[in-house]
């Protein structure tokens, strides 16, 4: 089966795509800055997952609609992380903080972006695809979040 595109949705899928390979870069980067074992071992799962998304984008501007079910089973494996939640706030990192902060945000907004784009794709299974990739980037988020609650970096009481 063939996906047709219009012109607003291959710019759209090129955006995504664009944001995709930063969110790769980021976190590879980030992964080799970050101090805690715990966060490194986050992002390079988180990066490996955007890799994944990009593949899928750039089916998509091939005009292929990708098999989700496989993907979400490879995914499902990586899907959390495990992560230390000892809350042991003794030796938190201010730069690993910074990392978790900018990476939140930028979580934030391509989650946004693919909001976006499911809206204004007319086929049901590229929106299908778009909302599974949108559903991951979240729980990135929620991991990030989550990381840096147990650590004490984001206070919920302010």
């Amino acid at each position: 089966m063939t996906l047709q595109l219009t012109q607003k949705e291959k710019s759209l899928l090129e955006d995504q795509k664009k944001h995709e390979q930063i969110c790769i870069e980021k976190y590879q980067s980030y992964a080799n800055q970050a101090q805690d074992p715990a966060l490194k071992q986050l992002f390079n799962s988180y990066a490996g997952q955007e890799q994944q998304h990009l593949n899928t984008v750039n089916q998509m501007l091939n005009g292929q609609i990708p098999n989700m079910t496989s993907q979400q089973n490879q995914q499902s494996v990586q899907s959390t992380p495990t992560t230390t939640s000892s809350s042991s706030q003794g030796a938190i990192s201010q730069s690993d903080s910074t990392l978790c902060t900018d990476m939140l945000m930028t979580e934030k907004f391509v989650s946004g972006a693919y909001d976006t784009a499911i809206f204004e794709f007319a086929d049901p299974n590229a929106r299908q695809a778009l909302n599974h990739i949108q559903k991951e980037e979240q729980g990135h988020g929620q991991g990030i979040f989550q990381y840096m609650q147990s650590k004490g970096m984001y206070n919920t009481q302010s």
